[in-house]
């Protein structure tokens, strides 16, 4: 074997050993969970944007819930006010406080549609009938969103974490694990429904 050839062999190893640690597929596999990341903002802006829309309606008919519209106004304006980037997705405290205002923001509106059920005109309405197949097609968008970014994350987070990536990920990229999307405390246990009769 000459030495040229040699050269070449030792050559081709090492980029085919460089190819195999991280180098490509970290960086790569991180613009991806990004990239969900940023179809799950979009979905919840969906919703924020849709919400002065729906208390306007519901506020003509219902002026007498203003403390439960005063309630999703706030928490709209609290879920909005907290802006979670793609390179704050490794810290655990950022995004429980993102993820806390959004679920705030849930129950808000839960709470809006508990209310709007004591109002059959305002249901009749074909506005607040469009504007409520719009408000739960976004909450299907919300949990696709999530869940496709979970998804996304443990592929992330299990290449940065096994051999030969790991490699790369902490040496080159300096590579941290993203966070995912946890069920709420309390979602385990089935609601309690209750059909008696008021009064």
């Amino acid at each position: 074997m000459s030495w040229k050839s040699f050269r070449f062999a030792l050559i081709a190893a090492g980029a085919a050993m460089l190819a195999s640690c991280g180098i490509n597929s970290v960086p790569t596999k991180e613009e991806a969970a990004k990239a969900a990341w940023a179809n799950v903002e979009s979905a919840y802006q969906r919703r924020a944007d849709l919400i002065p829309n729906l208390v306007s309606t519901v506020r003509g008919a219902a002026a007498a819930e203003e403390d439960t519209l005063t309630g999703v106004i706030e928490a709209r304006s609290r879920a909005t006010s907290i802006q979670l980037s793609a390179d704050d997705l490794d810290d655990p405290a950022k995004f429980q406080q993102f993820e806390a205002a959004q679920g705030e923001l849930g129950s808000a509106l839960s709470r809006l549609m508990v209310t709007v059920e004591r109002y059959p005109e305002l249901q009749s309405q074909q506005r607040f009938g469009d504007l409520m197949v719009a408000l739960e097609g976004s909450e299907n968008r919300i949990e696709t969103a999530r869940v496709r970014y979970n998804e996304a994350v443990q592929d992330y987070n299990t290449t940065i974490r096994t051999f030969p990536d790991i490699v790369g990920a902490k040496v080159i990229h300096g590579a941290e694990p993203m966070q995912t999307f946890s069920a709420k405390p309390g979602a385990d246990e089935a609601p309690t429904v209750d059909f008696g009769n008021e009064g």
